[in-house]
């Protein structure tokens, strides 16, 4: 990977983090907030949508620890290179998932293997 591709999908997952950063951010100000409903009903409402809301943020965290450890790749060298099958991963894939780690093959064969081990469990 040449240099401006690196800088490409640095500047790429960066913007990714810090856009996930401000949505939590905003979420925490959101629930800070006291919220008094006299009717249950609607106590339950807000309170089922704040549960969906923490959900989100819960993929969203996860998903922030991958950008972290794309960027380390990124410092290292290895970015960009199948883990499996150590072929590089294609831009376009890297541009569709820029935190992926597996080739669009590899990534097949794993969803492949993962659909057979459910179908025996």
């Amino acid at each position: 990977m040449n240099q401006r591709e690196v800088n490409f999908f640095r500047r790429l997952l960066q913007e990714r983090m810090q856009d996930l950063l401000t949505e939590a951010g905003k979420t925490v100000e959101g629930m800070d907030e006291e919220e008094n409903f006299p009717d249950p009903t609607d106590r339950a409402s807000m309170e089922s949508n704040r549960n969906f809301i923490l959900r989100i943020r819960d993929r969203e965290r996860k998903l922030i620890v991958k950008i972290e450890e794309a960027l380390r790749r990124l410092d290292d060298g290895s970015y960009g290179i199948c883990e499996a099958c150590g072929e590089k991963i294609g831009a376009a894939r890297l541009k569709a998932r820029p935190v992926t780690t597996l080739c669009i093959d590899c990534k097949s064969v794993q969803e492949v293997e993962e659909k057979k081990y459910r179908g025996f469990a």
